[in-house]
């Protein structure tokens, strides 16, 4: 599916917020949806003074913890004065003063490349392939090594042991969007609660959903320019991050998601799980991580929450693209799997 222009929001009565509430937002002339993907509906704004980015929350009724675009502003205002490349913040609308009767911010439009594919085949370059992943790598670190007092992020996140919460957090989420029955979910949320490591104690900030295609990069350079999407970020542990993007480099072809799962990555130009992982852990100066299948299978579970979540949505009527929710949806169980296939392997 393409994005097309929008005529779902009162473009009048935007155009004319916009001009008193973004400076120098003036001519506003078209506005088009972006449908690539699930949660919160992202815009393109044409006007006379130039392109911008609106993200809002979606319409109907949403569970409590979900949809924060007041999150997503607070981080990336917040990291803009960081190492952390992120578009500049604009403006904020709150549902009481919101034209679209829905909360919304307002960001800079980056100009660069987003790759949906993480084979990168639009690359002929095995050698550009390998740097865009090693500065993919770089920056995830420059996330974890943010120093959250010093951005006023301290509050960003609850204390305590995050997988925990994590893990409490997404089980209730599974169980409100839950339509079918997944047996291997309920086996996954079991040996999950009975395998959890003990709370050592890091906090960095994390992305929640870093992977290739929430990434911008340079048109001219295999460098990111722009790290977008930061509505699963909060306070909690690096390694849930790092777990989350390899799990999704060992997917499969789902048609959803494109892993590298059947990829020959030496011959692509591209790290191995294990030469990422290893530099990752350089750059931050990590030593061997011995508990790395419970944060693999958690990366997989936790995104089949999530995306039963998106199934739920879809089922009662709000997804955001009705067709790509679907088959989030039947890839649920699975997710779920493959979890225990990093479990019962070891």
């Amino acid at each position: 599916m393409t994005d097309g222009e929008d005529k779902t929001l009162d473009q009048e009565a935007l155009a004319a917020y916009l001009g008193g509430a973004v400076e120098g937002f003036a001519g506003l002339e078209r506005v088009v949806k972006f449908q690539s993907g699930q949660s919160n509906p992202t815009y393109r704004l044409d006007a006379q003074s130039g392109t911008y980015v609106l993200r809002a929350k979606p319409p109907g009724k949403l569970l409590a913890s979900a949809h924060q675009v007041e999150r997503e502003f607070r981080v990336m205002q917040a990291l803009s004065r960081t190492r952390v490349p992120v578009p500049q913040m604009l403006h904020l609308a709150s549902e009481t003063d919101s034209p679209i009767k829905r909360a919304f911010f307002v960001m800079e439009h980056v100009e660069g490349r987003i790759f949906w594919d993480p084979s990168l085949p639009e690359i002929e370059d095995p050698g550009e392939r390998g740097a865009i992943y090693d500065s993919m790598n770089a920056t995830l670190a420059a996330i974890h090594d943010v120093d959250i007092e010093a951005a006023g992020l301290s509050d960003f996140g609850r204390p305590g042991n995050y997988f925990a919460r994590q893990l409490s957090r997404w089980s209730d989420q599974w169980r409100q969007s839950k339509i079918d029955e997944i047996p291997d979910m309920d086996r996954l949320i079991e040996w999950l609660e009975d395998n959890l490591p003990p709370d050592d104690g890091v906090i960095t900030l994390v992305h929640g959903d870093y992977r290739l295609d929430n990434l911008i990069v340079s048109r001219e350079r295999p460098e990111v320019i722009a790290v977008i999407d930061w509505e699963l970020s909060t306070l909690g542990h690096p390694l849930a991050d790092l777990a989350y993007q390899c799990m999704q480099l060992r997917l499969p072809n789902l048609g959803a998601f494109k892993g590298l799962g059947s990829v020959d990555r030496a011959e692509r130009g591209l790290p191995t799980e294990a030469q990422y992982v290893s530099h990752y852990c350089d750059r931050r100066g990590l030593d061997e991580i011995e508990t790395w299948n419970f944060h693999l299978a958690f990366a997989f579970f936790r995104l089949a929450a999530i995306l039963q979540g998106v199934f739920k949505r879809y089922a009662d009527g709000n997804a955001s693209n009705p067709e790509q929710a679907q088959v989030y949806g039947r890839n649920v169980p699975v997710l779920a799997r493959l979890a225990i296939e990093v479990i019962e392997d070891g």
